[in-house]
C-alpha cells in the first residue's frame, strides 16, 4: 500500500475489543473519527471470548460483520482483522467473507489472518485447537487461491474445497492484499512466499524498536530461506500509545503493566513511531490506551508532526 504524501509510514488505530461493551453507534463514530484525523488505517481484533482467572469472562462483536459495517459507513480509510483466525470459519467460507468485506469497502480491506491462540474460545465454540498450524496451513492455500484466482479444486487432511468457485469475482485483480500476522518459524515459512505484510504485535516486541529488531531480522532470514525477497514483504507493528486517562486496555491475556506504553505530547509520539520508520517499518497499527472517540481525535496532531518529520 503507498505511503500518504509526506508521512514516514503509515498509521492505523486498533478499535476497542473488551475493554468495556461498546455499541455500534460508539463503532461507527470510533470509525469516522479515525478517517476524519487521518489516520491511514483502521483494524478490529477476531476474538469470540475470555476467560480471566477470577472466573470473569468478555467477548467481542463478530469480526467480519461489524467489518463490513465499517466499510458501508466510511469513504476513505482501509480496514481489517488484526488478524482473523483462519480456524473460525471454512477456509472458503472465510475467502467469500473477505471478498464480500472487500467489495462493500470499494477495494480497502486488508485480509490479516492468523492461526489463533486462545484455546478458551476454541473450546467454547467448539473449533478444534490440535494441530493449529497444519489446519491453518491448508486454510491459508484455500483462502489465498480463492481470492486470488477465484477457483479451487482441494482435497486436503482436514479441509475440502472442491471445484469451488468464489463468485462474484474480486473487482481487484488477485484480490485483496493479505497480511500475516505472526512470530512463528514455521507460520512465517508458509505465508511469507503469499503475503504482502507482516504484523507483530507490540507485547511480543516490549513495545521497542529494539525489541522489534530481532523480529525483522528473523523475516528477512525466512524470506531468503523460502526464495522472497525480503524487500517484497512490508513490515507493521502494533504499538500501545497511553494518552491521559489511560489505565490499560483489557485484553486476552494481557501483561501490559509490564510494557511500557509511548506516551507524551504530540512531538514526543511522532518522534518515537518515526524510529519505527527508520528501522524499514511500513506501518504502525496504535492501541491506544484509553480508546474512545476523543482519544482517537486528538491523536490528529501526532499525525500532523509525523507529516512534518
Amino acid at each position: 500500500m503507498p505511503l500518504p504524501t509526506g508521512r514516514p509510514l503509515r498509521v492505523g488505530v486498533q478499535l476497542p475489543e473488551v475493554e468495556r461493551i461498546v455499541r455500534w453507534p460508539e463503532y461507527v463514530a470510533m470509525a469516522r473519527a479515525a478517517e476524519d484525523a487521518g489516520f491511514d488505517t483502521l483494524w478490529l481484533g477476531d476474538h469470540l471470548l475470555y476467560r480471566y482467572a477470577d472466573g470473569s469472562t468478555r467477548g467481542p462483536w463478530e469480526v467480519w460483520t461489524m467489518l463490513s459495517a465499517l466499510a458501508a459507513s466510511t469513504s476513505r480509510i482501509r480496514l481489517g482483522p488484526l488478524v482473523a483466525s483462519a480456524a473460525f470459519h471454512a477456509p472458503a467460507m472465510l475467502a467469500k467473507l473477505a471478498a464480500t468485506v472487500d467489495e462493500v469497502s470499494g477495494g480497502r480491506l486488508v485480509l490479516g489472518l492468523g492461526a489463533g491462540w486462545n484455546e478458551t474460545e476454541f473450546r467454547a465454540f467448539g473449533f478444534p485447537f490440535d494441530h493449529r498450524i497444519s489446519r491453518f496451513e491448508e486454510a491459508f492455500r484455500i483462502v489465498r487461491t480463492l481470492l486470488h484466482d477465484g477457483a479451487i479444486d482441494f482435497d486436503g487432511r482436514f479441509f475440502q474445497a472442491r471445484n469451488c468457485v468464489l463468485l462474484p469475482p474480486s473487482s481487484r485483480p488477485g484480490g485483496p492484499p493479505l497480511m500475516v500476522g505472526s512470530i512463528g518459524p514455521r507460520m512465517l515459512e508458509i505465508t511469507l512466499p503469499h503475503v504482502q505484510s507482516w504484523n507483530v504485535w507490540y507485547a511480543d516486541t516490549d513495545n521497542s524498536p529494539a525489541g522489534l529488531e530481532p523480529h525483522l531480522r528473523l523475516v528477512d532470514d525466512v524470506c531468503r530461506r523460502v526464495g522472497r525477497d525480503p524487500a517484497e514483504v512490508e513490515r507493521t507493528a502494533a504499538v500501545l500509545v497511553r494518552l491521559p486517562g489511560g489505565t490499560g486496555r483489557v485484553m486476552g491475556n494481557t501483561t501490559q503493566a509490564a510494557i511500557p506504553p509511548i506516551q507524551g505530547d504530540a512531538r514526543a509520539i511522532a518522534t518515537r513511531l518515526l524510529e519505527y520508520a527508520e528501522l524499514g517499518v511500513a506501518e504502525v497499527q496504535l492501541v491506544v490506551d484509553p480508546i474512545t472517540v476523543e482519544s482517537i481525535m486528538s491523536l490528529a496532531p501526532v499525525l500532523t508532526e509525523l507529516d512534518r518529520l
